[in-house]
């Protein structure tokens, strides 16, 4: 019933979760809910600046704006652009996947296991999924 509230729940400015408090708390919760919603709209944005670039560029193209240099110049960028937003879309899929397991209560768990992953390691990477030892062991066997 208390996770519920995470999302409206109106932290202190300076609000750090602490290991004093139960773990994955209502007051956590709501931290890394700020977090990653913050998160998720600034990647949104840049989405959409990115977006806006590559019309402008086609615009500009179909146009024919600028020498050969500065259309190679400007695309190279544009792929840049591309790449990162690319990469951007990969984070906010993960953002996505952390948030509904905050709203399923598995937030902070090892989707492996169901072990707490802790909260150092939440606060280090909030869309962390396995324990240390386990990524660690992940990251043998991938190798």
């Amino acid at each position: 019933m208390a996770q519920e509230n995470y999302k409206t729940l109106e932290l202190p400015a300076n609000y750090k979760p602490k290991k004093s408090e139960p773990y994955m708390c209502v007051q956590q919760l709501a931290y890394f809910y700020q977090l990653l919603t913050t998160q998720k709209e600034e990647l949104s944005d840049e989405r959409d600046s990115v977006l806006s670039a590559v019309r402008l560029a086609d615009k500009t193209e179909a146009v024919g704006v600028g020498d050969d240099s500065d259309n190679a110049s400007y695309n190279q960028d544009i792929t840049m652009d591309l790449r990162m937003s690319e990469r951007n879309h990969k984070l906010l899929q993960k953002i996505n996947a952390a948030l509904d397991r905050i709203e399923n209560g598995t937030f902070g768990y090892s989707v492996e296991s169901g072990d707490e992953i802790g909260l150092q390691r939440m606060m280090a990477r909030p869309l962390a999924t396995l324990t240390v030892e386990e990524q660690e062991e992940y990251e043998s066997r991938k190798s």
